[in-house]
C-alpha cells in the first residue's frame, strides 16, 4: 500500500464517522496533490453519482477550495445560490443534489493536506453541532497524518546502511524512536498503535539486536520512559510527554533499572539498547 493509499483510507473511515455521527446523508473528500494546491476528491460515501469523482478542487475555488485557502471551515446553506464561494464546481454539486454543504480542512503542521465535505440535499443550516462533528472527524485524520509521517520519517532513517551513520543520525532515529513510543498511547485506532509499537519494537532490534522485552520482563511503560530518558527528558518532561504524573514515571524508572540491574538511569538506557529495547 503507498502512502498516498494508505492516507486515503484514514479520509474515507473519517467521512464514514462523519455521516454516522451526523446523519449526513453524503460525505465526499480528498487530499491535497503533493506539489499543488489541488484537492482530489478521491473518498465518496452516500453519493447516487459519481459526478464529484476525481473532481480536481483548486484552492480559492468553490466551497472547498475556500477552505484550502483559509484553512477553516465554510459552508454554505444554498450552494447553487451562495455569494460567499465561487461556482467553478456547480454542474458537479447539482448534478449530485447537493444543497447545504460544508468543507473542512485537514490541517497538518499548518499546511492543509485535505478536506473533507458534508452535505444535505436540502437547503437548510447545517448547525453547531454537525460542524463540530465534522471538524472532530478532520482532527482525527490530522492525528493519523502526524503518526504516519513521523513513521515514514523514522523508517527512511532507519533504512540508511549502519557503518556509513554518524553518530548524530542515530541521535535523531532515537530522539524519533522516544517520540513514536510517547505517541503511541494517545492513538485511538489500535491497529495504527499496534503498527506504531512494532514499527518501533523492529527499529530497535534492527539497531541492536537482543533478547527484547519479553525476556527481559519490561513492561511496555517501562519502555516509554526509558525512550524518553535516552532523548535525555528529566522525569518531569517524560511525564509531560506520556501524559503521566512524575511519581508514576519515576515507579516505571525504577521498575525497569531493577529488572535491568542497573544502578542508574543511564546505566538503564545503555542496557536497553544493548537488550534491543531501544535504538
Amino acid at each position: 500500500m503507498t502512502a498516498d493509499t494508505a492516507d486515503a483510507v484514514e479520509v474515507r473511515g473519517a467521512l464514514v464517522r462523519l455521516r454516522r455521527t451526523t446523519g449526513l446523508p453524503v460525505a465526499f473528500g480528498g487530499l491535497v496533490d503533493s506539489g499543488s494546491r489541488r484537492v482530489c476528491i478521491s473518498q465518496l460515501s452516500g453519493t447516487a453519482t459519481a459526478a464529484l469523482s476525481a473532481l480536481a478542487v483548486s484552492s480559492g475555488n468553490g466551497l472547498g477550495g475556500k477552505a484550502v485557502a483559509l484553512a477553516r471551515p465554510c459552508a454554505v446553506t444554498d450552494y447553487s445560490s451562495s455569494r460567499q464561494i465561487s461556482h467553478e464546481y456547480d454542474v458537479a454539486v447539482a448534478t449530485e443534489g447537493l444543497r447545504s454543504v460544508l468543507a473542512v480542512p485537514v490541517v497538518v503542521r499548518r499546511r492543509v493536506r485535505g478536506v473533507l465535505y458534508g452535505a444535505l440535499r436540502t437547503s437548510q443550516p447545517l448547525g453547531d453541532r454537525t460542524l463540530g462533528a465534522a471538524v472532530a472527524a478532520a482532527r482525527d485524520v490530522e492525528q493519523a497524518l502526524v503518526v504516519k509521517d513521523e513513521v515514514r520519517a523514522l523508517l527512511a532513517v532507519a533504512r540508511e546502511p549502519a557503518p556509513g551513520v554518524g553518530n548524530a543520525a542515530w541521535e535523531e532515529v532515537r530522539e524519533a524512536h522516544g517520540a513514536l513510543r510517547a505517541l503511541a498511547p494517545r492513538v485511538l485506532d489500535p491497529t495504527l498503535r499496534a503498527e506504531l509499537l512494532s514499527v518501533c519494537g523492529l527499529l530497535a532490534e534492527a539497531v541492536s539486536p537482543g533478547p527484547g522485552s519479553r525476556e527481559i520482563g519490561l513492561a511496555p511503560r517501562e519502555v516509554d520512559v526509558l525512550a524518553c530518558v535516552a532523548a535525555g527528558a528529566t522525569n518531569a518532561g517524560a511525564a509531560e510527554r506520556l501524559g503521566l504524573r512524575p511519581e508514576t514515571v519515576k515507579g516505571y524508572l525504577r521498575s525497569a533499572m531493577r529488572k535491568l540491574g542497573s544502578h542508574t538511569r543511564w546505566e538503564a538506557v545503555v542496557a536497553a539498547r544493548r537488550a534491543g529495547l531501544l535504538p
